[in-house]
């Protein structure tokens, strides 16, 4: 139980999928906080699996209105490493990655360091398609979001 002044605990799994890499991406996040759970999704027209796995963590995070104690859960090596490891020296190095290329995402990259502003995050990697329930249902909304889209642009050529 929160103490008074404490911050919120709130669980976030996210995941993203395209058809085609490049190609139409979807995203899935679920937010869980004591007994209140939230589902998030979406989809763009032309992205990366890279780009949809940070869209579902950006939606998540901005969807929480006070700052919390949140974990995030995600089966993105890509996200974990680039929060804890990498995102220091990139900024460090004025956007440029160990190859002093320009690190890629960067655009998301920066709206995640604001997303994730204020919160107090552990960062938690799992193995995909794995039967993590939760990363299951993630990848799910991110298809069906995918699914979503394509039977609207259908509709409209109707």
């Amino acid at each position: 139980m929160k103490k008074h002044g404490e911050k919120p605990f709130v669980e976030i799994y996210a995941d993203g999928a395209c058809s085609g890499n490049p190609g139409l991406g979807g995203y899935g996040a679920i937010l869980r906080a004591g007994e209140k759970c939230r589902e998030l999704s979406g989809c763009e027209k032309l992205t990366t699996n890279n780009r949809m796995e940070m869209m579902a963590v950006i939606t998540a995070l901005e969807a929480l209105k006070r700052p919390c104690s949140v974990k995030i859960t995600t089966d993105s090596t890509y996200i974990v490493k680039g929060m804890t490891e990498w995102i220091k020296g990139w900024i460090k190095n004025n956007w440029k990655n160990s190859q002093r290329k320009d690190v890629l995402n960067r655009d998301l990259w920066e709206k995640l360091l604001k997303a994730a502003d204020g919160h107090e995050i552990a960062w938690e990697w799992i193995k995909g398609h794995n039967g993590h329930y939760e990363n299951e249902r993630c990848d799910l909304l991110a298809r069906e979001a995918i699914k979503k889209f394509r039977k609207g642009a259908k509709d409209e050529k109707a």
